[in-house]
């Protein structure tokens, strides 16, 4: 059994390659991971207004970014947590640019495809737990990022 991923795509923009190259890296990454399977996580695929209103009203930073991830594990202040047997695993919401995901792939001479499965993993990683805050936090999630991404075969 693999992830349980609901897929919006307010973009219009993307082709069915693109979504199962999303699907398999999710999967991949969270058998790294040792997700447990049937573990529940949301992607919407937006334009640069939609994600700019997003990272201004969640983040205070009013530009655009390539991507956002709200991970359900981390409670908030007053928040409680909810736990059962038959409950399945929440990991959260990952909010893709593919304006954003078309400007760095250009800007970095990668593809498309490439750029979109990149930031698929690294919004993946921060519904885990990871960051890149620092240094060294940022070398251990981008040295898993690198892991994935060769494993499945997008190198740079």
């Amino acid at each position: 059994m693999s992830l349980n991923i609901d897929f919006i795509d307010e973009s219009n923009q993307l082709k069915e390659q693109d979504i199962t190259t999303v699907i398999e890296l999710l999967n991949l990454a969270a058998k790294h991971e040792e997700v447990e399977p049937g573990s529940e996580v949301s992607v919407t695929f937006v334009s640069n207004d939609k994600i700019q209103k997003i990272n201004r009203e969640y983040r205070g930073k009013d530009q655009p970014t390539d991507v956002i991830s709200f991970a359900m594990e981390e409670l908030g202040e007053g928040e409680i947590e909810l736990s059962g047997l038959d409950m399945p695993r929440i990991l959260g919401d990952i909010i893709i640019s593919v304006q954003r995901t078309e400007e760095q792939a250009k800007e970095y001479g990668h593809s498309f495809h490439r750029e979109l499965g990149f930031l698929a993993v690294h919004g993946f990683l921060h519904l885990l737990g990871y960051d890149h805050v620092t240094e060294e936090l940022e070398k251990v999630m981008f040295a898993k990022q690198k892991e994935i991404l060769d494993e499945y075969g997008l190198e740079r």
